[in-house]
């Protein structure tokens, strides 16, 4: 007899089964202790009535057969036991005890052979709702693996960096204590965004940022201030990619901010690895270990602040679950749709009536006479312009236009000059003459915007230089690595000392150029500007002056345009 499955209906159903066989079991039993029944072994069918010519035999038979089922309804109620323990277990009305039968004058109860199951445990198959608690200890080991993960990076990296700062000694050493001091500010600063919400205000968010602000300015002023030091390249590696555990207030992508900052001191780490790699090799393990730093500062900040700094949902002990949030509010009434899809249709079915009008859709139209006609009617020409629509009518008549400031506008602004990581920022000077960069590095951008009657000296090699809306000022520069672009000047110079890859000239008038003798095979690209005159040093020391072309003739050919420099006439 196959087991149906553990469930509440299949148990009522085999408790029935059983007590069903066993009464017939019974019953064919006496039956055959009489010698008046035949029994069917392939369905719980019993003939009563027998042939006179069943043999002896056969009743034997199936007496050893009974006897076998019986074994095998005994094991039956073990197998229910054990499934019932690995089953869901619902609430189910115990079975009821069938009534006792006589096997040969003998009383026999059928609970005997087959003992009761033991009632299921009563248990919902839904799953449980989730309870504050259980929202505030998930809070919690989230928080705790944070800090606990934070902890580990100062154990393991920084700790190794700071032991081959020691043993370099000098100003690594004393630059490494900064760093040191850099990371515990951050660990508390991570401590406190997991035992506190979010800050509501901009104030508070600057005061609880202020010390490690504060700490990665501290070193890289240290760097400043010993630029004339045999660990020079040590200090700007940190110095430049210490900004990475500004982190803590970038978002969306706080883990790509901080491999750009790993990778920008790599550019100092790879000359200290040029340097020191064939004399001292614990410089070159000093590298690696700063690298590793950052690296898994990456890793930690991908794992556990995917999207920024994650904050506590709420403050105070955790082990006090907050209270039950109020229900949501009533839903607002509901829109009239049906009358909105009415109008609507209704308006469709207007637009295509007036459509398909054919011939008679210019019957609304109003009729032009001679008076209204300008050429007929001269008068009309001194009054005022009809009205014209703006052009494109899908353009968004609210939305703000960027306009361009012309060179010559006035400046209304405070003046700028500053240095915001790698660009230098030069910006509403007027009537300045005494402009210095001094300390400019080969990955620096300046930047020079608005300035008027200003001049600009750069000593170094910079990476580039941009002059925008710039009027009557000046520039003198060393070298570039790229080039220098002016776009909507006026009036402007430029000297090069050293050498310039490439000029750009967009959108500007007036732009004197005095090249060096290194920088005779500059490029220079213009276009839509004019008054443009390039000045060659000549062996005497003076300087040979050639305009460039702000005219040009094109012809068409069988292979297309030739378009050639006009010479000016003037």
């Amino acid at each position: 007899m196959q087991e149906p499955p553990a469930t509440p209906v299949a148990r009522d159903e085999l408790a029935l089964r059983r007590h069903r066989f066993f009464s017939d079991l019974l019953e064919a039993t006496r039956n055959t202790q009489e010698h008046r029944v035949r029994f069917d072994p392939l369905g719980p069918t019993v003939h009563t009535g027998c042939e006179p010519d069943d043999k002896e035999e056969q009743f034997e038979e199936l007496v050893t057969r009974l006897e076998n089922v019986t074994r095998r309804l005994e094991k039956v109620p073990t197998k229910v036991a054990e499934t019932q323990e690995t089953a869901v277990q619902t609430k189910t009305p115990s079975p009821k005890k069938p009534s006792s039968n006589f096997i040969g004058g003998n009383s026999t109860s059928l609970s005997d052979p087959v003992p009761a199951t033991p009632p299921a445990t009563p248990t919902s198959t839904s799953t449980p709702p989730v309870t504050p608690s259980c929202n505030l200890t998930q809070q919690t080991i989230s928080d705790s693996m944070s800090v606990a993960g934070y902890e580990d990076i100062i154990a393991g990296p920084v700790q190794q960096y700071l032991q081959l700062s020691q043993k370099i000694g000098g100003d690594v050493a004393t630059h490494g204590k900064l760093v040191d001091q850099a990371f515990q500010i951050q660990l508390q600063f991570v401590k406190t965004a997991a035992s506190r919400p979010a800050p509501t205000n901009q104030t508070e968010q600057v005061s609880l940022l202020g010390p490690t602000s504060k700490q990665i300015q501290a070193i890289q002023e240290y760097r400043e201030k010993n630029r004339g030091s045999p660990f020079f390249n040590h200090l700007s590696a940190i110095s430049e990619s210490i900004a990475a555990l500004g982190w803590v207030a970038v978002s969306p992508t706080p883990a790509p901010y901080v491999k750009e900052m790993n990778d920008a001191g790599q550019f100092y780490t790879n000359r200290v690895l040029k340097d020191w790699k064939e004399k001292d090799k614990t410089h070159v393990e000093w590298c690696k270990a700063w690298v590793q730093t950052l690296t898994d500062l990456q890793q930690y900040v991908r794992k556990h602040h995917t999207t920024g700094l994650v904050w506590a949902k709420s403050a105070g002990p955790r082990g006090i679950p907050p209270p039950p949030a109020a229900g949501p509010p009533p839903p607002p009434p509901s829109m009239p749709i049906g009358d909105v899809a009415s109008n609507a249709a209704d308006d469709r079915s207007a637009l295509f009536a007036q459509i398909n009008q054919g011939e008679g859709i210019t019957r609304s139209l109003k009729k032009v006479t001679s008076d209204m006609q300008t050429h007929k009617n001269p008068s009309l020409r001194t009054g005022p312009a009809p009205f014209k629509a703006p052009f494109g009518n899908n353009a968004d008549t609210n939305s703000p236009v960027k306009t361009v400031l012309p060179a010559n506008a006035p400046i209304d602004k405070p003046p700028v000059f500053t240095r915001d990581g790698k660009k230098w920022l030069v910006e509403y000077q007027k009537g300045n003459k005494d402009l210095l960069i001094d300390s400019a590095e080969m990955n620096n951008v300046v930047y020079m915007y608005r300035c008027q009657d200003s001049t600009l000296i750069i000593k170094g090699k910079v990476n580039s230089i941009v002059m925008d809306s710039c009027r009557k000022s000046s520039i003198v520069f060393d070298s570039l690595v790229s080039g220098i672009e002016f776009v909507n000047c006026q009036s402007v110079q430029m000297q090069v000392l050293g050498k310039v890859p490439t000029i750009s000239i967009d959108k500007s008038d007036g732009c004197q150029m005095y090249l060096s003798p290194e920088s005779l095979d500059v490029e220079l690209i213009t276009s839509k500007s004019s008054e443009m005159n390039v000045m060659v040093p000549k062996g005497n020391g003076d300087y040979a002056e050639y305009p460039l072309p702000e005219q040009f003739k094109t012809l068409v050919s069988p292979k297309g345009l030739i378009t050639t420099a006009v010479d000016s006439l003037g």
